[in-house]
C-alpha cells in the first residue's frame, strides 16, 4: 500500500508541473499568434494514445510513456523531428515566422510558469501552516552529533551560537543548504562556557551527501508520542505519553542515551521501566536487530515559535523560499561540476522522488516536495542543453546577436545530439534508482 500511496503521489506531482509547463510554451505561442499542434501529458511514443480530443488547431491528449509530456508547435525544430513540415515554406502563424525575441519568451514560458508555481505552492503552505520552527535558544542541553560530526570536532553537549559569524536564531537555520554548499563553514559553538570555532573541511559535502544520519540533533528529554504498528513496543503495550526511566537497571536522562542503551541490547530481551502517569509499570520485550524497539519520541524542552502570515503577506515568504531554493540548487550543481558531491548521490529518479513523498499521504508534504520539484524542473530545463528550453534559448540569443538564425541542418543535429545526451542521463538516472532498491 505504501508503494501504491508513493507512486500515487509521484504521478499526480508530475502531472500537475508537467501540465503547467507545458501551459507556459502553449500560452505564449497562442499570444503571439503561433499554431499549437498538439499539447500532451506523457508521450504518445510511436502514435499510440491513451486519449486524444481536438479542440480547434490543437489535439489535446494523454500518452502511454509517462517520461513528462510536451507542446508540439507548428514550424519548430522539437523532438518530433518533423522533417516534412519544415521543408514546406514557412506560414505567418509557425514558429519559424516570428521575430526571435517572441521565440525565445516562447521558449522560456515553461520555466517562468514553474518558477512561479514553486513561488505560489511555498507562499499558499505559508499562509495556510505558517512556519514552526525551533528556537535555538531553547535548545538548552545542546547538540547530539552524529559520528561524521564528531569526526569533525562537534561533541555531544555543544551548543551553537553561530555560523560563519552569523547568529543562528532558529535551529533549522544551523544546517541550511546555503552552509553546506558553502566553502570554509565555520560554527561557533558553546562548549562549557567557552566559545569553541568547529570548522568543516572543503571535502565536507562529498562526505554529508553519503551520510545515512542527521549530522546533528538536538538533546532531550523524551516521551513517546507515536507507537510504530507490528514493532515489539506495540505488542509490549508501550503508549503514547508513556515515559521511559530505564533498560533493565540502567537508567539515563537523554533520547541519545537511551538510544545507546538500545543498540547495546540489539536482539536481545529487555525489562523497560515506564512512567504512566502516576503508575510505574515494568514492560518486557525484545530489542529487533537495529536496535529499535518501535516508537516516535517528542520532548517538551523546546520552545516552538509559529510565523502567521497574511494572505498577501505570505508570497514575499513564497517567494524568499523559491530564491533560496534555486540557489541550493546552483550552488549544488556547482559542487558536482566540481566533484564534491557525487552525481549518483545528488540526482534522483522516479523512485528516489517517490521516497521523498513518503508512503503516507499527508497534504503539506505532497505540496513542499511538488514546489521543490517545480523549481528543480525551471532549473533543469532551463541548462543549456540542446532539445532542453535551455538549450533552444542559447540558439535564440546566437541568433539575435549575429543577427541571423542558425541553419536549420544545425538545429536538426542538435537536437538530435541533446536527445542524445538526455536519454544517456536518463538511462543514468533510472540505473542509479534500481541500483539503489538492490542495495
Amino acid at each position: 500500500m505504501q508503494a501504491l500511496i508513493m507512486a500515487a503521489q509521484l504521478i499526480l506531482g508530475i502531472s500537475i508541473l508537467v501540465i503547467l509547463h507545458e501551459f507556459g510554451h502553449y500560452l505564449a505561442a497562442r499570444a503571439f499568434g503561433i499554431k499549437v499542434e498538439k499539447f500532451y501529458l506523457f508521450f504518445d511514443a510511436w502514435g499510440v494514445k491513451l486519449f486524444s480530443v481536438k479542440i480547434g488547431d490543437t489535439e489535446w491528449g494523454i500518452g502511454w510513456l509517462p517520461l513528462g509530456g510536451y507542446v508540439k508547435i507548428a514550424g519548430m525544430i522539437d523532438e518530433s523531428m518533423d522533417k516534412e513540415a519544415m521543408k514546406l515554406p514557412a506560414e505567418p502563424w509557425e514558429f519559424r515566422s516570428k521575430p526571435a525575441w517572441q521565440r525565445l519568451i516562447v521558449m522560456i514560458g515553461g520555466v517562468v510558469v514553474n518558477i512561479i508555481t514553486g513561488i505560489v505552492i511555498f507562499a499558499m503552505m505559508s499562509y495556510a501552516y505558517g512556519e514552526k520552527y525551533i528556537q535555538n535558544s531553547s535548545v538548552k542541553n545542546g547538540i547530539v552529533p552524529s559520528e561524521m560530526a564528531k569526526e569533525y570536532g562537534f561533541q555531544v553537549g555543544d551548543k551553537l551560537i553561530s555560523v560563519n559569524n552569523v547568529p543562528i536564531v532558529r535551529f533549522e537555520e544551523a544546517l541550511k543548504i546555503k552552509h553546506i554548499l558553502g566553502n570554509g563553514v565555520v560554527y561557533q559553538v558553546d562548549r562549557n562556557g567557552q566559545q569553541v570555532e568547529v570548522k568543516l573541511p572543503s571535502d565536507f559535502v562529498k562526505k554529508f551527501s553519503e551520510a545515512k544520519a542527521d549530522f546533528f540533533l538536538p538533546r532531550m528529554h523524551f516521551y513517546v508520542n507515536e507507537i510504530t504498528p507490528g514493532y515489539p513496543a506495540e505488542k509490549a503495550g508501550l503508549l503514547p505519553n508513556d515515559i521511559i526511566t530505564a533498560v533493565d537497571t540502567n537508567k539515563f536522562e537523554f533520547f541519545d542515551e537511551f538510544q545507546a542503551l538500545l543498540k547495546t541490547k540489539a536482539g536481545k530481551e529487555i525489562d523497560l521501566s515506564i512512567q504512566r502517569g502516576n503508575e510505574s509499570k515494568i514492560l518486557h520485550l525484545m530489542v529487533d536487530e537495529a536496535g529499535k524497539v518501535g516508537f516516535k519520541p517528542d520532548s517538551k524542552d523546546f520552545e516552538y515559535e509559529t510565523v502567521n502570515y497574511s494572505f498577501f503577506g505570505s508570497f514575499p515568504a513564497g517567494w524568499n523560499k523559491a530564491v533560496e531554493t534555486i540557489d541550493a540548487q546552483i550552488r549544488g550543481w556547482g559542487k558536482i561540476f566540481k566533484g564534491d558531491i557525487a552525481v549518483n548521490k545528488a540526482v534522483q529518479g522516479p523512485i528516489g522522488i517517490a521516497k521523498f513523498y513518503g508512503g503516507e499521504w499527508i497534504w503539506s508534504r505532497f505540496w513542499l516536495f511538488t514546489a521543490l520539484i517545480s523549481l528543480g524542473l525551471a532549473f533543469m530545463n532551463i541548462l543549456p542543453i540542446p532539445a532542453l528550453d535551455g538549450g533552444h534559448v542559447i540558439f535564440l540569443l546566437v541568433e539575435m546577436i549575429i543577427g541571423r538564425p542558425l541553419s536549420e541542418k544545425f538545429l536538426e543535429r542538435a537536437q538530435y545530439a541533446g536527445m542524445i545526451i538526455l536519454l544517456t542521463l536518463m538511462v543514468l538516472i533510472f540505473g542509479n534508482d534500481i541500483w539503489g532498491l538492490f542495495k
